[in-house]
């Protein structure tokens, strides 16, 4: 007898046409799944320390990017009242109001970011010093000509109180004494830098793959932008504000400028920024702009200014001797300059970047 005739045959047979034909219709029957959501931007802006910040966060789950970016933008806030300079709740300013008086016991978060500054200055020689408050304000930075700097011994006594070294910590009781009535710290060269890296680090924790944080300048990226390319950061031109000098393609680094050309003041045609050098108490001349690009945007922060009050040669001498830390800096003349290995994208307008090798030992 054949397969055909056989009735177990035409049994089975039937049955397993039928069960296709279930299956066929409960596919007709089951909703279409809609296609996966395509990763997009989403970005928020406050005023926060003062300045203005911009985060954006890249999810394909728009209720996750809101609530990441409110988180982020938070924690930075939190963070400015914990040590604000302007602030009369905060850490700093018990600490400056105790000065030679008594030692202030802190929070451990503020105590290991003073510990950090500190550590910064020693590597910088004192070039990036957070007792730079102390001293006297001298200075107008109204964008303006004035018809001299102040004379030389006013500008000495306004840095007599100046001086990372003078800051005692206490690890054990995590406290910070300024042992001088009158000495003052302020966070400002670095707090902007913390912020954006522990906002980074709640969206991360959120769930964030991607984004963009810019607090005024210091700007940090990961990840990728939703068409999945990298980040491209932009590096001003002091000689014409709002244009572009140079740029680069980046992720999963900080990229921070600090520039003097929104707030000086000029004698004899000569611009003077509001950086200050905490050894003589004059404004940190011969640049323009610096910008540095490493991992860490907390550093970053502080390593700007210490470039800007060191100057072209050592301030990127400094760089060089860094592992996994560039710059490029833009000169009063207009000359952009960068530190060993670092390749920038040059507009057509602008001139070419030079290389500045480290100075060599004495």
């Amino acid at each position: 007898m054949s397969p055909i005739a056989d009735p177990r045959t035409r049994h089975w047979a039937g049955s397993g046409l039928l069960a296709l034909a279930l299956l066929l219709m409960a596919a007709r029957l089951r909703p279409a799944q809609a296609p996966p959501t395509r990763a997009r931007a989403y970005t928020r802006a406050a005023h926060l320390m003062g300045s203005q910040f911009t985060f954006t966060a890249v999810s394909s789950d728009d209720s996750l990017a809101w609530r990441a970016l409110r988180a982020g933008l938070r924690e930075t806030q939190r963070i400015d009242h914990l040590c604000s300079y302007w602030d009369s709740t905060s850490q700093v300013v018990k600490i400056n109001q105790l000065a030679g008086i008594r030692p202030v016991v802190v929070d451990q978060e503020v105590y290991d970011l003073i510990q950090r500054t500190l550590k910064i200055a020693a590597l910088s020689g004192g070039a990036f010093d957070i007792t730079f408050a102390s001293g006297d304000k001298i200075y107008k930075f109204d964008r303006l000509a004035h018809p001299s700097l102040p004379d030389s011994a006013t500008v000495r006594r306004s840095v007599r109180r100046i001086g990372w070294q003078k800051v005692q910590l206490n690890a054990a009781a995590h406290s910070v004494y300024l042992p001088e009535k009158g000495m003052r710290i302020n966070l400002a060269g670095i707090l902007q830098g913390y912020g954006v890296r522990r906002a980074s680090e709640v969206m991360k924790r959120l769930g964030i793959a991607g984004g963009l944080l810019n607090g005024s300048g210091d700007v940090y990226c990961w990840g990728r932008q939703p068409d999945g390319s990298q980040w491209r950061i932009a590096i001003g031109d002091p000689a014409r504000p709002r244009t572009v000098s140079s740029w680069l393609t980046v992720s999963d680094l900080a990229v921070v400028t600090a520039g003097n050309y929104e707030q000086y003041f000029t004698v004899g045609g000569r611009y003077y920024g509001h950086i200050i050098n905490p050894h003589t108490g004059y404004p940190a001349t011969g640049l323009r702009s610096v910008t540095i690009i490493c991992p860490d945007v907390e550093l970053a922060d502080a390593l700007d200014d210490a470039v800007f009050v060191l100057g072209p040669t050592e301030g990127l001498g400094l760089i060089n001797r860094l592992k996994g830390v560039s710059a490029t800096v833009i000169t009063d003349d207009g000359q952009t300059l960068v530190s060993k290995g670092l390749q920038l994208n040059s507009y057509h307008s602008a001139a070419p970047a030079a290389a500045v090798s480290p100075p060599s030992n004495p």
